[in-house]
C-alpha cells in the first residue's frame, strides 16, 4: 500500500481496540489524523475501531504486537512507517493492571508490570526519536499515567511502582529527545467507572462528577497540539486530587 498524504499526521496509540484507547484513536480521527490501531489479542475490536476510524475520514491500520516482548515492541515503529510512510505522534495506553499489595509482592508481579506499563514507553519513544532525528519539534509522546500517583494508596501495589516509573521515564525522556520529540503525560482520575459507582466516585471530586474517556482524550489532543509544552502531565480526575484539602475531608 502507498503511503497516505503527507500532510496528515499519524498516530500510534497502544491499546487502542477497546475502551479509552477506542476513544482516543477515534477522537484523533475526528481531528484529522491517521491512526496506527494497536492491540495484543483483542482483534475483533481493534479491526472494529479502524472501522470507525476509516468512517470518520481517517486512514486506520491495526497492528498486533505483544508490547512485553522486547523485539516486538521494537518492531512496532517500523511496522507503522512500512504501513504509513510517516509517524508524527506515540500515544502509550496499553496497560496491565493485576492487583497485589505490600504483603503480596513478588519480583515476578512487578516485572510483569514494568515490561507491560513502562519499558515499552521508552522503547517506542526511542524509534519516534530515531525516525524524525535532526527535525526539531517534529515528534510528541503522550504517556497515560495515573491520578493514583497523586493520591496513593497501597492497593495494585506493583501496577502503581510501574505507572510511578513511567512519570519519572516521561521527565526524563523529555529531556533526553528534546528538541526533537516532547514528552507529556495524562493522568486520568475516575472515568469510565463501575456501573453502580457513579455517585460515590463524583463525591470524591471537586467537581461532582465523574469524568469521561472523551475528558482524557481532550486532554491528549490538547498535549499533540502544544508545541511549547513538554516534560509534564496534566491529571484528568475532577480535582480529586485536591479533596485532602477541602473543609470537612478527613
Amino acid at each position: 500500500m502507498s503511503p497516505q498524504s503527507p500532510s496528515r499526521t499519524v498516530v500510534l496509540v497502544t491499546g487502542s481496540a477497546r475502551r479509552i484507547g477506542r476513544d482516543i484513536a477515534l477522537q484523533l480521527a475526528r481531528t484529522g489524523r491517521d491512526v496506527a490501531v494497536h492491540y495484543r489479542r483483542s482483534k475483533a475490536d481493534a479491526l472494529q475501531t479502524v472501522a470507525e476510524c476509516r468512517a470518520l475520514g481517517a486512514q486506520a491500520h491495526a497492528f498486533e504486537t505483544d508490547l512485553s516482548d522486547e523485539a516486538g515492541c521494537h518492531a512496532l515503529v517500523p511496522a507503522v512507517l512500512e504501513r504509513f510512510g510517516r509517524l508524527d505522534a506515540v500515544v502509550n495506553n496499553a496497560s496491565t493492571f493485576e492487583y497485589d499489595n505490600a504483603a503480596g509482592f513478588s519480583h515476578a508481579c512487578m516485572e510483569r508490570h514494568w515490561r507491560a506499563n513502562t519499558a515499552p514507553a521508552v522503547i517506542l519513544a526511542q524509534g519516534l526519536h530515531e525516525h524524525l532525528q535532526g527535525r526539531d519539534g517534529a515528534g510528541c509522546v503522550i504517556n497515560l499515567i495515573d491520578q493514583k500517583l497523586w493520591n496513593p494508596n497501597p492497593d495494585h501495589f506493583s501496577y502503581t511502582l510501574s505507572k510511578a516509573a513511567l512519570e519519572a521515564a516521561s521527565t526524563m525522556l523529555a529531556i533526553a529527545l528534546a528538541p526533537t520529540v516532547r514528552v507529556c503525560g495524562v493522568a486520568p482520575g475516575p472515568v469510565a467507572v463501575e456501573p453502580g459507582q457513579e455517585q460515590r466516585r463524583a463525591a470524591e471530586t471537586v467537581l461532582g462528577r465523574v469524568g469521561s474517556a472523551d475528558d482524557v482524550a481532550g486532554a491528549i489532543l490538547y498535549l499533540a497540539g502544544a508545541n511549547f509544552v513538554t516534560g509534564t502531565t496534566i491529571v484528568v480526575d475532577g480535582g480529586r486530587l485536591l479533596q485532602s484539602g477541602r473543609p470537612g475531608s478527613a
